[in-house]
């Protein structure tokens, strides 16, 4: 009983830290009061180190179920809370070149409650062929293309509710929070960019391993059929980018339409054997 506390101490405390400084960014960015000046707030010194420390709590939280004793382990919450991880973390780095901290209030309570998960679903599988280096290197580029769509369908739905106010034209805490629509929607497209370009190699390296692995082509399987639909959603929504400067609420469809076959890709299926029907 003991070990287990002690377990699952670490991603209770990351989710309560989570949980306070979104409260925090929520009470000093979005809540209206009256006299309170609508002016954008910008990040504090303490508020970049208790995020980071944080993070590092959260790391050596996913550290022991991912990695502790032989071989490497999975499970959908694991898969939510290291995406979250990832989130937080290049959010966080991001904030450097952009005034990012109006959006805080939405990614620290999702990393929150995705941080707890593990504690209440403990069934992890064990993944095969994990102490292979190129191995690593593909899971690597999936987190990270994960991670990379995640903030991307964070930012449209915020990009939405930005436009939404500008068209109402009302100005609110919230809004001054957030960082120009231009700049939103840059960014939006440059994470869209980098996270189909780790998409692709995550794609093609699990071809290649299923090749030098199994000695047989990829399976087509439920995962693999909503990867290769998120793959080809993403493609469409740079394409007409690209072509016909696709943008508003064509790119937030188009978005989330992505980023919702690919959480399906993976963690949905997980969730469904893990936990609907009880399978490793």
């Amino acid at each position: 009983m003991d070990a287990i506390v002690i377990q699952l101490l670490p991603h209770v405390l990351a989710a309560t830290a989570y949980a306070a400084l979104g409260f925090h960014f929520w009470n000093t960015r979005w809540r209206e009061a009256a006299g309170a000046a609508v002016v954008p707030l910008s990040m504090q010194p303490w508020e970049r180190a208790a995020i980071g420390l944080v993070l590092v709590v959260h790391a050596f939280a996913l550290h022991a179920p991912l990695f502790g004793g032989e071989g490497m382990h999975f499970s959908f919450s694991l898969a939510l809370s290291l995406i979250l991880w990832l989130a937080v973390l290049i959010y966080g780095l991001e904030s450097f070149r952009s005034r990012m901290d109006g959006l805080q209030p939405l990614v620290l309570p999702l990393a929150a409650l995705c941080t707890v998960l593990p504690a209440f679903f403990r069934q992890t599988h064990l993944i095969a062929h994990a102490d292979a280096t190129g191995f690593k290197l593909h899971f690597l580029a999936a987190m990270l293309a994960y991670s990379l769509f995640t903030l991307a369908a964070l930012h449209a739905v915020f990009m939405s509710i930005a436009e939404q106010a500008l068209h109402r034209r009302t100005l609110s805490r919230r809004l001054a929070s957030l960082p120009p629509l231009l700049s939103m929607e840059s960014l939006l497209f440059h994470m869209l960019r980098i996270g189909f370009a780790l998409l692709t190699l995550t794609l093609a390296s699990g071809i290649f391993f299923s090749e030098a692995i199994f000695g047989k082509a990829i399976p087509f399987d439920h995962k693999r059929v909503f990867a290769f639909l998120s793959w080809g959603i993403f493609a469409a929504l740079l394409i007409g980018r690209h072509a016909w400067g696709w943008r508003g609420r064509k790119a937030l469809y188009w978005t989330l339409a992505g980023f919702l076959s690919l959480l399906l890709a993976y963690v949905g299926t997980r969730f469904a054997f893990e936990v609907v029907f009880g399978r490793i």
